[in-house]
């Protein structure tokens, strides 16, 4: 049925081709029916006003009375064209086509004495014939136009084939998947292989680039975790004050800090393995929002559910919705639990546009209004999101606030 609609589709390239075709193919016929008409019709002329002037001199130089019989004497009777022309030339012929279906062929000549004659041909038959050309060519080129139209939406159906195709490796790189290609390279001179060739380049300089930048990430974080815990050591061991509460909290912060990029690291290299088995989901949201100490108002709507996840990164995601609607939103902090859906909302100014459009992306906080941060803990939970088959999505309510959805699968 999708195919079929795509087929029928008035706007797609194969039926613009098409109507393309039909608008030439009509210009043509229209212009040759127009010149056949004109060039039959001027001959037709032609030939009549022959045939009249040689019935006149016939009749003018025959003493059968028949013959003359066919003279016409009085003025009145001619078309005023042809006794102005003749009275001014002194031989003229008119196609008198007053009577629509019995049109006349006259001539004239004045004689001597300054008397005009006139004789009419009936011109009906060559009118039939012109008619019937006509029609034949009409019937005809709509035949042609019934036959080369749907043939011309065939033969654009291999290039809008190939541009959908190149359309959906580009909405797959969008998506994320750095892998996809058209593989349509290698055809010079060929316009839909040039863009095909671009979108495959365009993914290979941005899947490298995005390696380079897991690599430097990876690299980062893994030689700064030696140092770090030396410097975690040494900050327990230093003598209880002030300045030593505030050195502790700075070094947890760059430890939460490291630790995030270790685990998006992960994430990114596919080193993860998701351990699934069912869960109670109320009862342990309830047990995770208490493990992560920040207050937040629990509520459980409908009967209680099993969903089937990973207890230890689900941990690690409500942790990381709880502690970031507690940073840049405002109190109170609702989370919700319907069935096997979660959602957590703050109170605050909600979240920045490029989140929503874009999602969460790593060290891009947003607006000033959601406070400062390194944005990893949506990006980490985005990814374990995914890594245990969950969907989490975020919108802002419309009585404000930033609103978190994380969907599990029923267990």
């Amino acid at each position: 049925m999708e195919n079929l609609r795509g087929l029928l589709h008035w706007r797609s390239l194969r039926w613009r081709i098409a109507l393309l075709v039909a608008v030439a193919c009509g210009a043509m016929a229209l212009t040759v029916g127009l010149l056949v008409h004109r060039s039959t019709y001027e001959r037709s002329v032609n030939d009549g006003a022959a045939k009249a002037h040689s019935v006149l001199e016939t009749a003018l130089g025959s003493d059968d009375p028949d013959a003359g019989g066919s003279l016409v004497h009085r003025t009145e009777e001619m078309p005023p064209d042809l006794v102005r022309e003749a009275r001014d030339r002194g031989e003229a012929h008119v196609l008198d086509e007053s009577k629509r279906y019995r049109p006349q062929m006259w001539a004239a000549r004045k004689l001597p004495g300054g008397q005009l004659v006139a004789v009419s041909v009936d011109m009906t038959p060559d009118q039939l014939s012109r008619a019937a050309l006509d029609r034949h060519m009409w019937q005809y080129s709509l035949l042609v136009l019934a036959v080369v139209v749907p043939l011309s939406a065939l033969a654009a159906e291999l290039p809008n084939r190939r541009l959908r195709r190149v359309a959906r490796t580009a909405l797959r790189i969008e998506g994320g998947d750095l892998a996809a290609r058209t593989g349509m390279r290698g055809r010079t001179g060929d316009e839909i292989a040039e863009i095909s060739g671009t979108v495959d380049s365009m993914a290979d300089s941005l899947r490298e680039r995005l390696l380079n930048e897991q690599r430097f990430t990876a690299d980062v974080a893994h030689e700064l975790r030696t140092p770090l815990m030396g410097l975690v050591t040494s900050a327990e061991l230093l003598p209880e004050s002030e300045a030593t509460d505030l050195v502790r909290d700075r070094v947890q912060v760059l430890r939460t800090l490291v630790e995030d990029l270790l685990e998006i690291s992960r994430l990114d290299a596919g080193v993860e393995q998701a351990d699934l088995r069912p869960v109670a989901l109320a009862d342990f949201v309830a047990e995770a929002l208490a493990r992560t100490g920040a207050e937040a108002r629990l509520a459980v709507r409908g009967a209680p559910a099993v969903a089937r996840t990973d207890p230890r990164r689900l941990d690690r995601i409500l942790a990381n919705l709880v502690v970031n609607a507690h940073r840049h939103g405002r109190p109170p902090v609702d989370v919700g639990v319907d069935g096997t859906t979660v959602v957590v909302r703050d109170h605050g100014p909600g979240f920045p546009d490029s989140l929503l459009t874009e999602g969460p992306q790593r060290f891009r906080t947003g607006s000033a209004e959601r406070g400062r941060g390194h944005g990893l803990g949506l990006t980490v939970a985005a990814g374990q999101a995914q890594l245990i088959g969950a969907s989490l999505t975020f919108h802002n309510a419309a009585d404000g606030g930033a609103v978190a959805t994380l969907r599990l699968p029923p267990g």
